[in-house]
């Protein structure tokens, strides 16, 4: 069957159109996707104004209509970190069921981290062992650590990316203090909850996914994007130390040109560069590998998960 994920992310408005069907893996199809960068459109008082809202409507509208023409049978819709804590989130969705007709499952950061670790166990297998994986979105910070398919630790932290540049990175390049400020404020939030995963000792393998993390992991040499799925992207911690300096002195349209970064991007580079190193740091991580699967790809196996498999009729047995 062929299924369209639509992620109402903190940054992007994604269709992921996928042909897949229960046990197999999901093949890619099509992916349509537009920059609405919803945590930077939030008031003074927390709310997505209603040009915002136009905006999204607009976008999730021409998201049906591609997957209407790719052939989709079913759309799974679901909203992350910016509708999830905008005050006006009822309103929001509201609008967005009566224009479009679409009902957006509101995930909590704790949904997000679990199935973005479902999609990891799924990609590396049971081979991997103990996992620790963490995502850098718009909105915020996922981590999760486990031996199975549902981890044994979760958490979700308000350091997306756009969200602490919005909040705390206001100029062009970023004033050196603002940048202080915001590593104390990462470390100590990512504090509070480090030791609730390095009670459980230490993982195998150490994992992330998002575009922040593949974007630093192409800057400090990773392979481009072009080259595949399948090719293994790491990221060590003393490369990423080595950039994060070097991006904060930058301005954004410089930042744009470098190998690997998105010109829609480049202004949330300095804050996801400061929220990696980090994780990296508390969770004494030397190094770390990227992992094409993330969210959007744990909807769909837990979508695959709960559809009826087709059983192969059994032969007979052969007579004893």
């Amino acid at each position: 069957m062929r299924l369209g994920v639509l992620d109402v992310g903190s940054n992007t408005v994604h269709l992921l159109v996928v042909d897949a069907h229960p046990g197999a893996r999901p093949l890619p199809a099509h992916s349509h996707k537009a920059e609405l960068r919803l945590a930077e459109l939030l008031d003074a008082d927390g709310a997505i104004g209603s040009d915002g809202i136009d905006r999204l409507i607009g976008v999730i509208a021409d998201a049906l209509q591609a997957a209407e023409d790719k052939g989709c049978e079913n759309v799974l819709p679901f909203a992350t970190s910016a509708v999830r804590e905008a005050t006006n989130a009822d309103e929001v969705l509201a609008r967005v069921a009566a224009e479009t007709g679409v009902r957006l499952a509101v995930l909590t950061g704790d949904e997000e981290a679990r199935l973005t670790f479902l999609a990891v166990r799924r990609w590396f297998g049971w081979s991997a062992g103990r996992l620790l994986v963490l995502d850098i979105g718009g909105g915020s910070l996922e981590i999760a650590y486990g031996m199975d398919e549902e981890p044994d630790a979760a958490a979700s932290l308000p350091l997306g990316a756009g969200r602490l540049t919005a909040g705390w990175l206001p100029g062009d390049p970023p004033d050196t203090n603002d940048v202080r400020a915001l590593r104390r404020h990462v470390r100590a939030q990512i504090a509070h909850v480090v030791g609730d995963f390095s009670r459980l000792g230490r993982p195998d393998h150490v994992v992330a996914t998002s575009k922040t993390f593949k974007q630093l992991a192409r800057l400090t040499g990773a392979a481009r994007s072009a080259e595949g799925l399948y090719v293994q992207r790491a990221l060590s911690r003393a490369a990423l130390a080595d950039w994060v300096s070097r991006l904060a002195a930058m301005p954004t349209a410089e930042r744009a040109e470098l190998p690997g970064v998105s010109a829609g991007r480049a202004g949330q580079l300095v804050a996801g560069a400061l929220v990696a190193e980090a994780a990296m740091d508390l969770f004494d991580v030397d190094e770390l590998e990227i992992c094409p699967w993330a969210l959007r790809e744990g909807v769909i196996l837990r979508r695959l998960d709960h559809l009826p498999a087709e059983r192969p009729a059994l032969g007979q047995l052969p007579p004893a």
